[in-house]
């Protein structure tokens, strides 16, 4: 990924240099198992604990060149540096193992680390989703569908529905990093020809990982899809909000605005522009880690028990998607924090439509007279239309409307048009988001 959207701890997790000593790690893990069946002496595990303090990146990729093959490369890189004062430790690193074994568990080890980074980012999008629900429980604005003027609500109520999202994106996080974090040392094909499953569970249970219960030679990737379908939903989620903010933003309607600093310029011809770039880079990446799940899913087919045609593209998805989510869910963090929050635009933009959002009230009311509801709809209906082409608010309309006067005293016209009623569930409904 791109410097510009790479946050350093996330970054140093699915780093060159990183991803090697993970992968030293799980050959530090099996000579510690074999040691004292094999003799290794402690001052020779020491020896290679001091080599893994110092970068051995540069002589693995060079041995790689030669070699065609990056786990080869890295044994290498290894024995150049300690055949000599560690001859055991040359001898038997690498035994029994096959590349995928510290591949595909040392990636194990990166998943589960950079999905606690994204755990923590979704826990502090749900606080401030929580906050701001709290904050705007009676906060009025016009609930819309299809664009259009549909009913009252409060902000509150729509954030809630952000933050019941979000406490759901964090549980799929949470099982994710679970569904991950699982690793094999089960040698070549799998079948553990030449280490016991017992080695596998001492090396497995020192890295915190479980073991694979049938692996072939490669974790199935189809764990892989699961895990990546949770980081999908939650830049989906992101989307959802960034998309909401962009269109209430806009300057027709101006009920929210995302932070602008002081000295930003929103475009380089117009000095007025306050254009929403955050939501909007939000919304552009939140489509690259979609797309990239159909290749996640493709690379759970694989030929026999293995082959590396899942391996080059994993090399670009995997860091990608975790560094391009972590630094959404930073962005979005900022975006809530600096969310500016008009609630006396809401309430006019609520009454330009001079009551229209009031209609199903009267509707049930004119039912509750007596009249079945195809008539009474056609009856508020036809006031509605009235309303539409500037004719009055419809209260008026409905009021000058003998057939409604009939039904509906002008008290009971008035009360149709009260938000209070609508206030009733706010409460609950935030009970429900979990923000109260």
């Amino acid at each position: 990924m791109i410097e510009r959207y790479t946050r350093p701890e996330m970054g140093r997790i699915w780093s060159d240099d990183h991803r090697l000593r993970a992968m030293l790690r799980v050959e530090v893990e099996l000579l510690k198992v074999l040691a004292p069946k094999k003799g290794i002496p402690a001052r020779e595990l020491q020896a290679l604990n001091r080599l893994m303090e110092k970068s051995l990146l540069d002589a693995s990729r060079r041995k790689e060149s030669m070699a065609g093959h990056e786990v080869i490369g890295m044994i290498s890189a290894v024995a150049g540096e300690l055949k000599k004062q560690a001859p055991k430790v040359d001898r038997y690193l690498h035994y029994g193992l096959t590349s995928s074994d510290v591949l595909d568990t040392s990636m194990a080890l990166q998943l589960r680390d950079a999905a606690d980074l994204l755990i923590a980012g979704q826990e502090r999008v749900a606080g401030r989703l929580k906050t701001l629900a709290k904050k705007h429980e009676r906060t009025w604005m016009v609930g819309r569908t299809h664009g259009v003027h549909a009913e009252p609500i409060t902000f509150g109520i729509k954030v809630a529905g952000w933050h019941a999202e979000a406490v759901r994106g964090l549980k799929r996080l949470r099982a994710a990093r679970e569904t991950i974090a699982y690793g094999q040392i089960s040698g070549a094909v799998g079948a553990f020809t030449q280490l016991s499953p017992d080695v596998e569970a001492d090396i497995l249970d020192a890295l915190g990982l479980r073991p694979e219960p049938v692996s072939t030679q490669v974790i199935p990737r189809d764990r892989y899809a699961d895990y990546f379908h949770a980081l999908v939903l939650t830049a989906c989620a992101v989307e959802r909000v960034a998309l909401e903010i962009r269109h209430l933003q806009k300057t027709e309607v101006l009920e929210l605005e995302e932070p602008f600093s002081d000295g930003q310029k929103g475009s380089s011809a117009m000095p007025h522009k306050r254009n929403p770039v955050l939501c909007e880079n939000l919304c552009g990446l939140a489509r690259l880690i979609r797309g990239y799940e159909s290749t996640v899913t493709e690379n759970c087919a694989l030929w026999h028990e293995r082959d590396i045609s899942h391996s080059s593209n994993e090399r670009v998805i995997l860091p990608d998607a975790h560094i391009v989510l972590d630094f959404m869910l930073d962005r979005f963090v900022k975006v809530l924090d600096g969310l500016q929050v008009n609630p006396e635009r809401m309430k006019k933009n609520l009454e330009s439509s001079h009551g229209l959002v009031f209609s199903q009230t009267v509707l049930l009311r004119l039912i509750d007279a007596g009249l079945g509801r195809l008539e009474a709809y056609d009856l508020v209906q036809r006031c509605a239309m009235k309303t539409w082409k500037g004719e009055g608010s419809l209260r008026q309309t409905l009021g000058a409307d003998g057939e409604v006067t009939k039904r509906l005293s002008a008290r009971e016209l008035d009360a149709c048009f009260s938000l209070e009623p609508y206030a009733a569930s706010a409460r609950e409904i935030l009970k429900r988001g979990g923000c109260l």
